[in-house]
Formats: C-alpha cells, structure tokens, sequence
C-alpha cells in the first residue's frame, strides 16, 4: 500500500500547524513557505482536515488555523483517514462497506490476508498520536517544545 502526496503532505502540514500553534492561528502561506508546498493545495488538503473535525479555522485579518483538539487527541489514523480514506488494501474489506464488489467475498481464501494487513495498518496509525510526531520533532532536532505545547 502506497499512500498519496495528499496523505503525506497533509500529515506533514497538520505537523507544522501543531509545531507552531503556541504563535496561535496559524496561516496557510507560513505553513506552504515552511514546507515547500503550494498553498492552493494545502486549501485543499485543509479543507477535507476541517470536514473531519480536526482542525478549525478563523477568518479575519489575524485569521488562520489551529487543531480543533489537543495533539494527544489526535492520531495519525485520524489524519490519514481524512485525506485518503480508508486504508484497507482492497475494497473488500474497506471499513465503508463495499463488500459486494467481488462476487466471491463470501468464500475468497485471500481475504483473511487483506483484513490482516487492514488491521495492522489501523492498529499502527491510530496508536500514534499527533503529540508523539511533536515530541518526536523536538526529540530528534533537540529542540526544546514550549511551555504550552
């Protein structure tokens, strides 16, 4: 399984919006700058992150965005799952239902392979959370987080 540029870039922009919420909302334009993207992408990445209620943003001259929760709130399944959808390896066994694609779910011997795999997948990124990528960031640059972080 391959995630896309909208799962990786997406973690890595909501990383950056935690990294500097202590400067409160946060811009698009200082988050694209940071991270070499475009902003008109990181609107579109943003605005599925705000659907999924993990994010908010505030409009005005001293607008921007921040974490809808607390960093330990928020995982790295939470994120994903807002921007790739799910992340079962086959449709089969996708967590949306479309078990009817395949005319032989009900007796496919590989199918015990591919929920294996979606279980694993799911276990590992929704026992990561946002705060432990923080803590990671500040580990591995030795940088201390600030007070409020």
């Amino acid at each position: 399984m391959k995630l896309s540029t909208k799962g990786r870039y997406g973690l890595k922009a909501i990383l950056d919006l935690a990294l500097h919420s202590a400067d409160g909302q946060i811009t698009l334009n200082s988050i694209a700058e940071r991270q070499g993207l475009s902003e008109s992408y990181l609107e579109q990445l943003f605005a599925a992150l705000k659907k999924a209620e993990l994010i908010k943003s505030i409009r005005g001259p001293q607008g921007g965005y921040m974490l809808a929760d607390d960093p330990e709130n928020i995982s790295v399944g939470d994120i994903l799952r807002a921007l790739e959808g799910s992340m079962a390896p086959t449709d089969c066994v996708a967590e949306n239902g479309h078990h009817d694609l395949c005319d032989s779910s009900d007796r496919c011997i590989t199918r015990g392979v591919w929920e294996k795999i979606r279980d694993g997948i799911n276990n590992v990124i929704d026992n990561i959370s946002l705060q432990e990528l923080i803590d990671d960031y500040y580990r591995n640059n030795k940088k201390r987080a600030p007070d409020n972080a």
